[in-house]
């Protein structure tokens, strides 16, 4: 199998691309590769496929990113996994298609219609993060009706053939040198009319119904960033695809890390007599509690980098680091005698502190003497 061409390149536009310039990149080359316009040539719809692949990446700023920074494995774990054919391509970018084709000869080639996609939210842990896994999302959505396997029509009737548009679901109106395709207004594109309709599904063909689905979520995914299963929204009509279901990932926040891209940052509190003379503490890691050695003198802010111990990489190219910020805290009150070897200390270093403030008894004691 071929190894894919750099999307760049395959709509001939640099990094740098505007958004502006990728769609208009696009166009050019849907124009040139349609399959109307070359019929029964598997390399112009392979070029037309590639082209709307490269187009569904680099027009989205999200998958964009992961695409720049791994290449083809980000989209893919993201849950983009290209397109099957032209078919799915027509339904994917209808309103695309619409502006480019939509009033002459050519643009989808049937009345089929693309289902409608959905999106669902599904928030997972901090920890969940670390391995990724599988989870379920239940989510209304209209399905296939069963009591009249999606005809719309009632047991023992057929739907009727259109006579305004004799089945074909559109209406060609020829204008000089153009012929205007237009959706047929008696059967809305259908290309047929319900006479009798289903008493489950009122003649829709498809009925609201509760789904429960499987969704693997990679590791290393981000808070807000979007999963694509493909072809598990709505129902698509006239035998067209089926839309997509849009998963977004939220992550609940951690009362200890903070994620900054793959790194994570936590604080870890010690007294100023522990960063004096150095210490061993305990600290939570993304594995669990582990002990850290603190050399002396550790300063108020230092950062201890714990290599390889953040968040995994989309793809699984390694991890992030774990930043542990050392935080000093001086104590508010202090015992005399504790006050007091600290002035001593204070005093053979040279440096100048507060003097001792005198009490009750000490101030009796200096009138006894008086």
């Amino acid at each position: 199998m071929a190894a894919k061409r750099d999307y760049y390149e395959v709509l001939g536009v640099s990094r740098s691309a505007t958004e502006v310039e990728i769609k208009r990149a696009y166009r050019k080359l849907a124009v040139k590769y349609h399959p109307d316009r070359n019929p029964d040539d598997p390399e112009a719809e392979e070029r037309f496929k590639e082209a709307a692949e490269a187009f569904e990446v680099l027009s989205d700023p999200e998958k964009r990113q992961l695409y720049d920074r791994f290449g083809h494995e980000g989209p893919r774990q993201a849950g983009f996994s290209g397109f099957s054919g032209a078919d799915e391509v027509f339904s994917h970018f209808q309103d695309i298609f619409g502006d480019l084709f939509g009033g002459f000869g050519f643009g989808r080639r049937s009345r089929a219609r693309r289902g409608a996609d959905i999106k669902v939210d599904l928030e997972i842990s901090f920890e969940d993060v670390l391995d990724g896994g599988e989870f379920e999302v239940t989510v209304p959505r209209r399905v296939v009706c069963e009591a009249c396997s999606g005809t719309g029509s009632a047991p023992g009737h057929e739907p009727e053939t259109c006579s305004t548009c004799a089945g074909h679901g559109q209406v060609i109106h020829r204008q000089g040198f153009f012929t205007l395709q237009t959706t047929c207004p008696t059967c809305r594109g259908e290309g047929r009319r319900i006479t009798h309709p289903c008493s489950e599904c009122h003649g829709e063909g498809v009925v609201e119904k509760k789904t429960t689905f499987a969704v693997h979520v990679p590791a290393g995914i981000d808070d807000g960033q979007t999963l694509r299963i493909q072809g598990k929204g709505e129902p698509g009509s006239g035998g067209g695809p089926a839309g997509n279901l849009y998963v977004v990932v939220h992550v609940a926040p951690d009362p200890d890390f903070v994620r900054d891209g793959y790194d994570v940052h936590s604080k870890v509190q010690i007294s100023m007599f522990q960063a004096a003379l150095g210490c061993e503490v305990t600290v939570r890691t993304l594995e669990g509690e582990e002990t850290l050695t603190l050399e002396p003198g550790t300063q108020p802010g230092k950062v201890i980098v714990r290599p390889g111990k953040g968040i995994p990489v989309l793809g699984g190219r390694g991890r992030g680091d774990h930043h542990v910020h050392v935080e000093v805290t001086v104590p508010e009150r202090l015992e005399p005698e504790h006050a007091d070897m600290l002035r001593r200390i204070a005093e053979e270093r040279g440096e100048t502190v507060a003097p001792r403030k005198k009490g009750f008894f000490d101030r009796l004691r200096e009138m006894a003497g008086n």
